[in-house]
């Protein structure tokens, strides 16, 4: 499989000429989304949604049961819960966790999926739910307002990927990206790399 990343929590998947797309939000780049198949959504934020993109592109979209996203009402939009397995562009998916990690105070409290792809991949979004079995490539948050670098940490080593691959990252300047990937490849060892906008694994 191949891994493209886009800026901050977008990522491109393509295998056998499919493309499947997580997270493209208002920060990523239109070009995530060319010749797309189908696309995952973890939750409602724009940072990981850019609805006016997705309607003009009209390709499936699997998102949360609980999201609040009237704008996608006259799309193909599949709604999906936690411990479901269905197949987008091809690629067998399974929905795990449930909620938006807490920034304060119990806020956002909005549904949040991750999402294992091929058994492989994991892309947790906005949260530190373990996805409930082994993967070979963890997509680990980097930085927000509701994470820790130690709980970044702890939660890449929980689940215990061969690799790793920062997302969540744009909010980051060069030094705090800097920093960043310092900590975690001090902590994480060989299987991490950052992958810059564009870049592939």
């Amino acid at each position: 499989m191949r891994i493209m990343k886009y800026t901050h929590a977008c990522v491109r998947l393509e295998r056998d000429g499919r493309v499947l797309v997580v997270d493209p939000g208002t920060w990523s780049e239109p070009g995530a989304l060319a010749g797309a198949d189908a696309v995952l959504v973890t939750h409602e934020h724009t940072d990981h949604i850019d609805v006016l993109r997705l309607a003009g592109l009209g390709v499936p979209v699997f998102a949360p049961e609980g999201a609040e996203l009237p704008a996608l009402a006259p799309l193909p939009v599949h709604r999906v819960r936690a411990g479901q397995r269905f197949t987008a562009a091809g690629f067998a998916v399974t929905a795990v966790g449930g909620r938006h990690a807490t920034i304060h105070d119990g806020q956002p409290g909005c549904a949040n999926l991750g999402y294992v792809v091929d058994d492989e991949v994991y892309h947790p979004g906005d949260s530190l739910h373990l996805p409930g079995q082994p993967v070979r490539t963890l997509l680990v948050p980097a930085q927000a307002s509701w994470l820790k670098l130690t709980e970044a940490i702890g939660f890449a080593r929980a689940v215990g990927a061969a690799r790793m691959h920062p997302i969540h990252d744009a909010q980051l300047n060069d030094r705090g990206l800097a920093s960043v990937n310092g900590w975690f490849a001090e902590t994480l060892g060989d299987g991490y790399r950052y992958l810059a906008p564009g870049e592939t694994a």
